[in-house]
């Protein structure tokens, strides 16, 4: 299995960064034996149309599944036409997810789980603390939501079939879903500080 992990750095022990379409580099790992090519993100730099570029730049490279920390509904749409699995809402170092990934602890994604533009804050949002499209996720007042938030009774969504709407029942699920996966984070980002201290 091939797999494209957005990293904040071109080593398995960086960070995964949180955003797809604007991530630092892709690392592309071969899950059998952890061989690994690390790879700039030419599109980071793009007024527009980031996502969909990374998206086609993956799939250029044969891989199976994209894990990352963030995926807008572009770029998730442009992965699922090439049959991409993409494994979203994911922290920790490239390694730690490989190996959730390995141990099947990581669940595929079908919605975006961030709005158009994700990544994009200006710097006086940043000092305020908000994020433009993000949604009202866990900003920590630096830009860096989740993107999470979302309100109403369903949740508009576009997946491999186009849009969809969620009863509050798969709401529910979804939201479950995603407090497990950040139970998850929060234990590896523990795991990850304890030999800093």
């Amino acid at each position: 299995m091939k797999i494209a992990i957005t990293s904040t750095g071109p080593t398995l022990d960086d960070p995964v960064d949180p955003r797809f379409g604007r991530c630092a580099y892709f690392v592309i790992v071969k899950t059998n034996d952890m061989s690994f090519e690390a790879f700039d993100n030419e599109s980071i730099a793009l007024g527009s149309g980031a996502g969909i570029q990374s998206a086609q730049f993956v799939a250029s490279k044969g891989v199976d599944a994209v894990i990352t920390g963030n995926c807008g509904p572009k770029a998730l749409q442009t992965l699922s036409a090439t049959e991409i699995e993409v494994f979203a809402g994911q922290s920790g170092t490239v390694r730690q997810v490989i190996e959730r990934y390995n141990r099947g602890d990581i669940k595929f994604t079908n919605t975006p789980n961030v709005t158009d533009h994700y990544g994009m804050e200006t710097g006086a949002d940043m000092n305020r603390g908000t994020r433009k499209g993000c949604g009202g996720g866990m900003g920590m007042g630096r830009g860096m939501g989740m993107g999470r938030g979302m309100s109403g009774s369903t949740w508009n969504v576009s997946g491999r079939s186009g849009a969809t709407m969620l009863s509050n029942k798969e709401r529910l699920k979804h939201l479950k879903d995603q407090a497990n996966e950040l139970r998850q984070q929060i234990e590896d980002l523990g795991s990850s500080m304890k030999p800093l201290e």
